[in-house]
C-alpha cells in the first residue's frame, strides 16, 4: 500500500499550491468538510488520516513510532513529498499544530506558511508556563480513558468542544471519539498530553499563524499567546468562538481568518 493510500488522502481543488489539512486527537479529516471548501478555487487540497484514524491503515500503526509526534512529523513529510508538495500551506489542528511544525523543521522546502489551530506545545503546567492542567489532572484524565474508552469519550468529547447551546457539535466528537481504535486511542492521548514541544517553536522558518479560541479548555488562551510570542513574526488571531474545535463550531471564522492571513 502507497502512503497516499495508507492515510486516505482525497485530493481536490486546482491551483498550483497545495493546502494541507491535518486534523487533531480522535479525529479524522472529516472535521475540515466545512473549511477546506473554501479555499478549492485556488488551492489543491490535500485532506489525510493520521495511521489510526479514520480510514487510515491501522494495520501500519507501530506503538514505537508514534509514540512521539516526530513519527506523526515524519508521515506528513513522506506524504507530502509523494504527493509533490512545495512551499504550501499547513493547517493543524490542536495536536497537528505541533506536528505541523516538526515537519517544516524537517523538511523546510514542504510549506512556506503554517496555520495552526488552538495549539499547545504543552498541556501541563510547569512554573510560569500555563498549559491548562497540572500533572495529576493530567495523569487522572489517562487513567479514566484506560479503565474507560466510551465513558471517557461520552464524559470529555462535549466538553472539549465547548458551545453546550449546539449540543449536536458534542455528539458529533463523541461519536469520532468513540470510532477510534481504544488501544489506539489510549497510546495517542498519551502521546499528545503528555509531549513538551516548547523547545520545538525555535528555529521555524515558515510564516505562522496562531488562531485561538476566547475560551478553550483544552489550549487556554495563555497557550496561544506563548505560542505566538515563541515564533518570531507570526500572527496571533482571537477567534469570537469558544470550544477547541472552531473548525467546527465557528468554520465561517476560521475560513476569513486564513484568508486574511494568505
Amino acid at each position: 500500500m502507497s502512503v497516499i493510500e495508507r492515510h486516505n488522502t482525497k485530493q481536490t481543488g486546482s491551483g498550483d499550491t497545495a493546502m494541507v489539512f491535518a486534523h487533531g486527537f480522535g479525529c479524522d479529516q472529516n472535521m475540515w468538510r466545512w473549511v477546506a471548501p473554501a479555499f478549492e478555487d485556488r488551492f489543491r487540497t490535500i485532506l489525510f488520516d493520521h495511521v489510526g484514524a479514520g480510514g487510515s491503515d491501522l494495520s501500519a500503526y507501530d506503538p514505537a513510532k508514534y509514540a512521539s509526534l516526530e513519527g506523526y512529523a515524519d508521515d506528513v513529510v513522506e506524504l507530502s513529498r509523494a504527493l509533490g508538495v512545495e512551499r504550501g500551506i499547513f493547517v493543524g489542528h490542536s495536536v497537528s499544530a505541533m506536528v505541523g511544525i516538526l515537519a517544516s523543521k524537517k523538511a523546510p522546502e514542504l510549506f512556506e506558511s503554517l496555520v495552526l489551530v488552538c495549539p499547545s506545545p504543552r498541556y501541563v503546567d510547569d512554573g510560569d508556563y500555563i498549559g491548562g492542567f497540572t500533572r495529576p489532572q493530567i495523569d487522572e484524565l489517562l487513567e479514566f480513558l484506560d479503565s474507560n474508552h466510551m465513558g471517557w469519550s461520552q464524559a470529555m468529547a462535549p466538553t472539549i468542544m465547548g458551545n453546550a447551546d449546539r449540543p449536536e457539535l458534542g455528539e458529533e466528537l463523541t461519536n469520532s471519539f468513540c470510532r477510534t481504535d481504544p488501544e489506539i486511542a489510549k497510546r495517542f492521548a498519551r502521546t499528545t498530553f503528555l509531549a513538551d514541544n516548547r523547545a520545538d517553536l525555535e528555529g521555524v522558518t515558515a510564516r505562522c499563524l496562531v488562531l485561538q479560541c476566547s475560551e478553550d479548555v483544552i489550549a487556554p488562551r495563555e497557550v496561544g499567546e506563548y505560542v505566538h510570542r515563541n515564533l518570531p513574526g507570526s500572527e496571533l488571531v482571537l477567534l469570537d468562538a469558544s470550544g477547541h474545535c472552531p473548525n467546527l463550531s465557528a468554520p465561517e471564522a476560521t475560513v476569513a481568518a486564513i484568508e486574511a492571513f494568505l
